[in-house]
């Protein structure tokens, strides 16, 4: 009896000490414990792994990590100029050992270079383009006679109103000359014509069709003075290339147009055409120059590529078949005639 009556007392006094509530002290010193603990979690290994879980190790090797050998190309701000160069080669050669046949020994060479600045940029257009070309041959028995001979220089700057139209505002000059003296082969004594005689600079103001691309550029000038300059005095006294005898600068005011178009009509067959129509207002209104290049380059790897155009020239100030009397009188002035060169040739071609 007394022990159940302990067991009573006891758990009463329990209860009521559990009971009791605990004052919370206004001021407790800081911990200085963090609570921040690091916990490494063991590798586990999948018991069934999936087709694409990586069972690799994730942790770098630095003694498996290889430098970087390729060198990453600096950011290059946008440009606004389109640049060309090339410089092309063709040899024709011909040679003969005991020939049935017969015929002569012979090398032909042709050099050109051709140089592009284009600059467009909303409103604004500038086209620069330098061509040079020149050409020899050499056969057995005989010298070495040219067989091409041009300097071209042209340039264009357009102006549109806005960036939707396709006309431009433009002001276009061109200038043709050749390097070293013509003849009328076999004569090597009387060149027929040489550097800046005949050179021809056309200057004028007028409108462009010049749609979204490269390829296409149509010119149409109502103001171009053409000049005509032959500085050699031999020449001049003939009076060649329509220059007054004894002048060395022949002017002229007229409507000039231009068109240039590039086209690749095949596969790795690239068509060039040029034509320059030009008459004059004050002389010979409706009797038109006409100066016309059709070119087919066919290209067969980077650097071998086969040409084939051809070039027609009609101007009526230069005559053909004029006589002169031994005293230097002209007996017959001559008559204008179409010119005519075709080309075909295979070389290199290297652009840089």
């Amino acid at each position: 009896m007394r022990v159940v009556c302990f067991l009573i007392l006891f758990s009463a006094v329990f209860i009521s000490a559990q009971a009791q509530v605990i004052s919370i002290k206004a001021f407790e010193p800081d911990s200085t414990e963090t609570g921040f603990k690091v916990v490494r979690i063991k590798d586990l290994k999948l018991k069934y792994p999936t087709r694409s879980a990586k069972l690799t190790n994730p942790r770098t090797v630095l003694n498996r990590v290889k430098p970087v050998t390729k060198r990453y190309k600096r950011f290059v701000p946008t440009s606004f100029w389109d640049k060309v160069n090339e410089f092309g080669l063709n040899i024709n050669e011909v040679a003969f050992v005991n020939w049935n046949a017969g015929g002569d020994n012979s090398i032909s060479a042709l050099a050109n270079m051709r140089f592009l600045r284009n600059y467009k940029f909303r409103y604004f257009n500038w086209n620069n383009e330098i061509k040079l070309r020149y050409g020899i041959n050499a056969q057995e028995g005989r010298k070495l006679r040219k067989t091409d001979d041009q300097i071209r220089l042209a340039s264009t700057i357009s102006y549109r109103k806005d960036t939707i139209t396709n006309w431009y505002f433009s002001f276009k000059s061109n200038f043709n000359t050749q390097f070293s003296n013509g003849f009328k082969y076999p004569d090597r004594d009387n060149p027929i014509s040489r550097f800046m005689s005949p050179g021809y600079l056309f200057l004028g103001v007028g409108f462009s069709y010049i749609p979204p691309g490269k390829e296409f550029d149509l010119y149409i000038s109502p103001a171009t003075m053409k000049s005509t300059f032959v500085l050699d005095e031999t020449l001049s006294q003939q009076g060649a290339f329509g220059v007054d005898p004894g002048d060395n600068v022949f002017l002229e005011l007229g409507f000039l147009i231009t068109n240039t178009w590039e086209k690749e009509i095949i596969k790795n067959v690239l068509m060039n055409h040029r034509i320059s129509l030009y008459t004059d207002y004050l002389i010979s209104f409706g009797n038109i120059d006409v100066d016309w290049e059709l070119n087919f380059n066919l290209k067969v790897n980077e650097y071998i590529n086969a040409n084939i155009g051809t070039h027609v020239i009609f101007d009526d100030d230069i005559k053909f078949d004029e006589v002169i009397a031994e005293d230097g009188t002209i007996i017959e002035p001559g008559i204008p005639r179409i010119q005519f060169k075709q080309l075909l040739g295979i070389g290199l071609l290297y652009a840089f």
